[in-house]
């Protein structure tokens, strides 16, 4: 691999890859509902990118009288169901993708979301678009903290300060910089500020790994492709 490429290309995946925050709000206004409490798209908009023990502590204040882990496998179940009837991926996600296999750049997908869902979304990407799946149950710390892409870095072999990753949420942005990698933003629900230690890119429609590339030896040596 040339050397002002990256070592691998590591995303998240709820907002970046796939579109599935608005199922995650069904399911969480299914779940809160039933046990009497309000939940409003606001407070959806409050959980995008933590970590699901996390957010379901959230939901237990909201009156959710079920375990952290109950609670966890009912959501992941109601997603899957909407899943399963349509998966919305994000534009130009898959393409670039399969572009990065052609390039032989590793890739890892480095999600809060359960690994088992993580595997049914990478399934139906139709190619072997992933080397390494780091889920939300696969780390002990989650999003905002570095350590699920410390993690993906680790099983990939390679230097998180030679990688590149792609994000969406505030947590994630922020696990993603704090880990040393190199860190593009692309907003979705969630509005991102603009800091010196991360890009904010519109879409990654269009995106090929030659773009990413030039953006890495430009952050890291100053100098574009």
């Amino acid at each position: 691999m040339p050397a002002h490429f990256p070592a691998a290309v590591l995303w998240d995946m709820d907002g970046t890859l796939v579109d599935t925050e608005p199922y995650w709000m069904v399911a969480e206004t299914e779940l809160i509902t039933s046990f009497g409490g309000t939940w409003t798209h606001e407070d959806g908009l409050e959980v995008v990118g933590l970590g699901l023990w996390d957010a379901a502590v959230i939901f237990q204040a909201r009156g959710v009288d079920m375990t952290a882990d109950a609670i966890i496998e009912w959501m992941t179940d109601r997603v899957l169901e909407q899943v399963n009837v349509a998966v919305p991926w994000r534009p130009g996600a898959r393409e670039l993708l399969a572009d990065l296999k052609r390039a032989e750049i590793p890739t890892a997908l480095v999600t809060m979301s359960v690994h088992r869902m993580a595997a049914r979304i990478v399934d139906a990407i139709g190619f072997h678009a992933f080397d390494v799946i780091v889920g939300g149950d696969d780390v002990e710390l989650a999003k905002p903290h570095p350590a699920p892409y410390l993690h993906a870095a680790d099983l990939l072999g390679v230097d998180i300060l030679d990688c590149l990753a792609i994000e969406d949420s505030v947590p994630g942005l922020a696990a993603a910089i704090a880990s040393g990698a190199v860190t593009i933003g692309v907003p979705l629900h969630s509005p991102l500020d603009p800091g010196p230690n991360h890009t904010l890119w519109e879409s990654l429609a269009g995106v090929t790994h030659a773009h990413l590339a030039s953006h890495f030896a430009q952050i890291r040596t100053g100098a574009s492709l």
